[in-house]
């Protein structure tokens, strides 16, 4: 690790590289499980799917001492009306990554081809609800979007847990530089989300955010003022986050 810092309340961690970004995040995650397991007997937490958490979800299944069977699994959003198969749902990045390579008591998976979808919205709160969430393992988009609540649709007093909505036009380009989509038209314009609440009500949250196309994400989430124009820099208000950044994606900081 490079350096280490506060900005407000929010613990910044800086590394050389993705890897090792990768690794420490792993390794943090699991410390806070154990410690947890160690005095209650279910954890709960919420993962996201993004090529910017691959080496933090590879480090975190090799993680020891975990007793994953005593673990409630969520994912944290999802496109509306993309094909079950897909590559790119979100449930489906995570059940190759993490959740089909762990016995996890049990795993949640928000359904964007639901008939209903304020049913759908409303069965995942109260889901949330009946395992609250302990743990918030997330990124930071290239909008500075927290899980799909880009500026446009972000409340920091939202009052629900889970909604639909519409994806700007940034959002869905970053899915296009991900090289998850091969073009903007491919690209879904809506999806379930957890809201901000429902993710800052965790008492513990991790954000790894590597690579030069977050370098101006993490300059707002750490230097912007903290408002729904930078969804991220709720992050600075909340009591136990830490955000783990590499080299490319701090490029922009003194």
């Amino acid at each position: 690790m490079i350096s280490q810092s506060n900005t407000n309340q929010l613990d910044f961690r800086r590394f050389d590289n993705r890897n090792a970004l990768g690794e420490s995040a792993a390794q943090a995650v699991g410390n806070c499980l154990r410690s947890l397991l160690a005095r209650q007997d279910t954890v709960s937490v919420i993962f996201a799917a993004a090529p910017s958490q691959e080496e933090f979800l590879a480090a975190l299944c090799q993680e020891a001492h975990i007793d994953w069977s005593r673990i409630h699994a969520f994912h944290m959003d999802e496109y509306v009306q993309l094909a079950e198969e897909a590559p790119q749902r979100f449930g489906n990045f995570l059940k190759e990554r993490i959740f089909d390579r762990l016995p996890f008591q049990t795993v949640h998976y928000l359904n964007g081809n639901a008939p209903d979808l304020a049913t759908e919205c409303q069965r995942y709160s109260d889901l949330l609800r009946q395992h609250p969430v302990d743990v918030v393992c997330m990124g930071v988009g290239e909008n500075c979007h927290i899980a799909f609540n880009d500026p446009h649709v972000a409340d920091f007093n939202d009052p629900v847990l889970v909604k639909v909505v519409d994806l700007d036009q940034a959002c869905r380009q970053q899915q296009v530089n991900d090289q998850c989509f091969d073009a903007f038209d491919e690209v879904p314009t809506h999806a379930l989300t957890l809201t901000v609440p429902a993710l800052m009500q965790a008492p513990h949250v991790f954000c790894m955010v590597p690579g030069i196309k977050k370098a101006q994400a993490i300059y707002h989430t750490l230097q912007s003022p903290v408002s729904e124009q930078y969804p991220s820099t709720i992050l600075r208000l909340h009591e136990d986050a830490i955000l783990f950044v590499d080299n490319d994606s701090a490029s922009r900081l003194l």
